[in-house]
C-alpha cells in the first residue's frame, strides 16, 4: 500500500501522523511511505530521519495527496484539504464526527474510507488509541488550569476581594 504522511496545517497543531520509527516499520512489511517534507519539524524529526528510515520525501501536500492509497494524519483534515481527498482513499486520523457536521458531509462528498483513531476498539472495548490522548489530557489540566490562574492572564479578574495578589 502506498501510505502518504502530509504535514498537519490545522492551527497550533505540530504532531505527525508516523515517526520514522513509524515508516520503517512500515517499510518492513512492504509498504511505500510518502512523506510531506517538512511533516516531523514540529516533533523534532528531520526530513534526513524520514529518508533514513525509508520514505520518499515529497514537496508538497497534494503531492502527496495525490500519489497515496491511504493517507496518516494526527487530526482530521480541514477545509483546505476536502478538495485533496480522493475517492476511495482512506484516511486514518482523529476525527471526532460528532462535533463536526461540515467535516462529515466533507468526507461523504469525497466518497473518503474513513478510519478514527477514537473508534478503534480492542475485543475487551477498550479504547486504545483514545486512552493515552485522554491520560496526557487528564495529566495536562492541573497545569493549564494553574496557568490561567497567575496573575499575568489576568484570571484573577474573576476572583473576590478575598483573592490573593
Amino acid at each position: 500500500m502506498i501510505i502518504g504522511v502530509p504535514k498537519e496545517i490545522k492551527n497550533n497543531e505540530n504532531r505527525v501522523g508516523l515517526t520514522p520509527a513509524g515508516v520503517a516499520e512500515l517499510r518492513k512489511h512492504g509498504h511505500t511511505l510518502l512523506v510531506q517534507a517538512g511533516a516531523g519539524s514540529g516533533s523534532g524529526f528531520d526530513d534526513a530521519d524520514y529518508a533514513q528510515a525509508g520514505a520518499q520525501l515529497l514537496p508538497t501536500i497534494a503531492d502527496v495527496y495525490g500519489q497515496a492509497e491511504m493517507i496518516v494524519k494526527v487530526k482530521e483534515p480541514i477545509a483546505e484539504e476536502y478538495p485533496l481527498i480522493k475517492e476511495n482513499q482512506l484516511l486514518f486520523t482523529y476525527f471526532h464526527f460528532a462535533s463536526g457536521e461540515e467535516l462529515t458531509h466533507a468526507m461523504i462528498e469525497r466518497k473518503a474510507v474513513c478510519l478514527a483513531y477514537e473508534t478503534v476498539e480492542l475485543p475487551s472495548r477498550a479504547l486504545p488509541l483514545l486512552i493515552p490522548m485522554s491520560e496526557v489530557a487528564g495529566r495536562m489540566a492541573p497545569q493549564e488550569g494553574a496557568k490561567y490562574l497567575e496573575k499575568p492572564l489576568k484570571a484573577a479578574a474573576s476572583c473576590s476581594a478575598a483573592c490573593p495578589a
